[in-house]
């Protein structure tokens, strides 16, 4: 009966950690394993081929992503296996997006990668292997990503709008991509394939959100007919001191405000609203404002334009934008 496989080396776990739980044969190697322990594991089930020269190497102290769902893990993932799979490869499109930081892509990626010459090589399903030669990338955690304004023309014409418009505008926020260089992004890319269809979304694309799940609201708002005349509007209660920032807010024709938050967590989590912040929660809703708060997947379905056009169409509400400093008294 075959024994026990040998322990895998410390310093392959801690690769692994690094790498969403993923190795590839040739980090096995240079870890101090052979062959025949790799394979040991694989009979073992303890790890399972993902693609030629890729594993899983199972639980390893990995963070499985905000929310425990896993899904940032499983999103990491897939952008590292196109890279495992493709030694000297470099991240493309959503891929790329996720391992600089951007929020707002899809759950489900295709693995996706090309070489710095763009020269065709056999693909190793389940990847995607670009044949766009790269003249520039940068190294995120020591991963080859091509630059965000790239990936950002690779990635829009794959996804649907609120994808889109939430992946730009968390690059936005988190100053990935400034929003001049993000509309010369758009215009040197016009005439590239499926950037038709998009033309009308890049103009959408606001840093201020700091979700996903608050794109989508303002979008559902935007489609109703009631974008909203503030965003992130800071609330100052008596004395001027300013205690809370609210993703969404309208002033009514009666001198009160409408303010609506949202809850960030990602809509393919479980979906609950939070209220962490009770006292917080307590001193916006007064005799001047009315306080409705969503979840990311009430922005998802398009609920907060539908209960919002509601309130702001019966209180004869028009259009009033705020200046960017904006305060709200609350007395």
């Amino acid at each position: 009966m075959p024994g026990r496989p040998q322990p895998v080396p410390a310093s392959l776990l801690l690769v692994a950690a690094r790498q969403e739980g993923l190795v590839s044969a040739r980090q096995c190697l240079d870890a101090g394993m052979n062959r025949e322990q790799v394979a040991a594991r694989v009979r073992a089930k303890e790890w399972q081929r993902v693609a030629r020269g890729v594993l899983d190497a199972g639980p390893t102290g990995v963070n499985r992503a905000e929310g425990g769902n896993g899904i940032e893990h499983r999103r990491r993932r897939a952008a590292l296996l196109g890279l495992l799979a493709h030694p000297g490869s470099v991240a493309t499109g959503l891929c790329a997006l996720v391992l600089h930081g951007v929020q707002g892509a899809p759950a489900h990626l295709t693995p996706e990668v090309t070489m710095p010459t763009g020269a065709p090589r056999a693909k190793r399903p389940p990847v995607r292997l670009r044949r766009s030669p790269v003249d520039r990338w940068v190294e995120v955690g020591g991963f080859r990503c091509v630059p965000v304004d790239r990936a950002l023309v690779e990635a829009v014409p794959q996804v649907g709008r609120r994808h889109a418009v939430a992946l730009m505008d968390s690059a936005l926020h988190q100053k990935l991509i400034d929003p001049e260089r993000l509309a010369a992004t758009c215009r040197a890319s016009a005439r590239r394939r499926g950037m038709a269809r998009t033309r009308d979304w890049w103009p959408l694309a606001d840093g201020r959100s700091e979700s996903p799940a608050e794109t989508w609201a303002r979008l559902s708002c935007l489609d109703d007919g009631f974008p909203p005349d503030a965003l992130q509007l800071r609330v100052a209660g008596p004395g001027g001191l300013v205690f809370a920032r609210v993703d969404m807010a309208w002033r009514l024709p009666d001198g009160t405000a409408l303010l609506v938050e949202i809850d960030g967590q990602d809509v393919h989590s479980a979906p609950r609203a939070l209220y962490r912040d009770r006292a917080r929660q307590n001193r916006l809703d007064t005799s001047r404002t009315i306080v409705r708060r969503f979840t990311g997947t009430d922005a998802w379905h398009g609920r907060v334009g539908v209960e919002v056009a509601t309130l702001l169409r019966s209180s004869g509400w028009r259009p009033d934008p705020l200046p960017p400093d904006a305060i709200l008294h609350l007395l």
